[in-house]
């Protein structure tokens, strides 16, 4: 009896090693697993922070390029005109026609850019009366003129011509006969009581067609006169647009495409750019090995010294 009891420990401790090896096994496994996910994360991490790098610096190089390179391409300005009263003449309170400096300026930079076509329009907010009615055509002049006061161009002359100016263009309402004026008046007498609508039309001059400033002598402000007494305006509004040709055109009517273009043209460049320079890293250090330390360098370059002290070692 006394001899079956080891024999059956020893039957019953061996399935606990069997459980305590494989339980070790499994925690090995499992540290392994944990150890190659936590390298894998920490490798993903790197590679995305790099690459979300790489895409910032694209996008912020596209963008500093776009707003550098494109210019404005509308602006906007109202026009208030002014008279002249000082009258030598007691029978005459208006002594000059209306006239209005308009400033080409924004934030203290010029609203025009150096070689870019513009096309400039006067849009005249007239009331339908019967004084603009029997004003008939109306001639508008423009001038411009740099920070110095110097004239840069007219409206009544071409931009690549430094001559003086002397004609200007001209606007008018457009012609309604009396029978078509009263059937509107009649058709939209609600919306004239209602003060919904008004009886107003809109005129628009076009004053340059293509104008282009003029990089030594840039325009600052322009000078619109109305070559008339007798002209009755609500408001004015002075319009510049920009004509977009080339790779401007492209930019601005296909934005989407042209940054999609653009950032992924910068991101090639700056990742070929980068393996390029890491590849010559890694070349620069396999050519260039570490030196051997001082100990080791002695022990190779005298053999036979080393030999004798380990022959001297062994007969001690």
């Amino acid at each position: 009896m006394d001899l079956d009891r080891p024999l059956t420990s020893e039957i019953d401790e061996q399935p606990s090693v069997l459980s305590g090896k494989v339980l070790v096994k499994f925690q090995d496994v499992v540290t392994m697993a944990m150890m190659w996910l936590r390298r894998r994360a920490s490798q993903g991490f790197v590679v995305f922070s790099f690459l979300f790098l790489l895409l910032w610096l694209a996008t912020f190089l596209y963008g500093s390029f776009y707003y550098s390179y494109m210019p404005k391409a509308t602006f906007s300005t109202p026009v208030h005109y002014y008279y002249r009263t000082d009258c030598e003449s007691p029978t005459s309170f208006l002594c000059s026609y209306p006239v209005a400096n308009v400033s080409l300026m924004k934030n203290r930079n010029s609203v025009l850019t150096f070689g870019q076509a513009y096309q400039i329009t006067l849009q005249l907010e007239m009331p339908d009366s019967p004084t603009n009615q029997e004003l008939g055509m109306f001639m508008i002049k423009t001038t411009c003129f740099s920070q110095d006061g110097g004239q840069v161009a007219s409206s009544s002359r071409s931009t690549r011509q430094m001559q003086s100016a002397s004609s200007s263009r001209f606007g008018m309402l457009r012609y309604q006969s009396e029978l078509l004026r009263a059937l509107g008046t009649m058709l939209f007498l609600p919306a004239f009581l209602s003060s919904v609508a008004e009886e107003k039309q809109m005129v628009e001059v076009e004053l340059f067609s293509e104008y282009t400033d003029d990089p030594y002598s840039p325009s600052t402000t322009a000078v619109v006169e109305i070559l008339s007494k007798k002209i009755q305006i609500y408001s004015a509004q002075l319009q510049i647009h920009a004509h977009f040709t080339g790779l401007r055109y492209l930019l601005f009517y296909f934005p989407v495409t042209s940054t999609l273009v653009g950032v992924s043209s910068n991101f090639i460049f700056l990742s070929i750019l980068f393996l390029l320079s890491y590849t010559r890293l890694l070349l620069g250090v396999d050519q260039n090995p570490q030196p051997p330390r001082a100990g080791v360098q002695e022990i190779a370059t005298n053999p036979q010294e080393s030999e004798g002290a380990a022959d001297a070692f062994s007969e001690e």
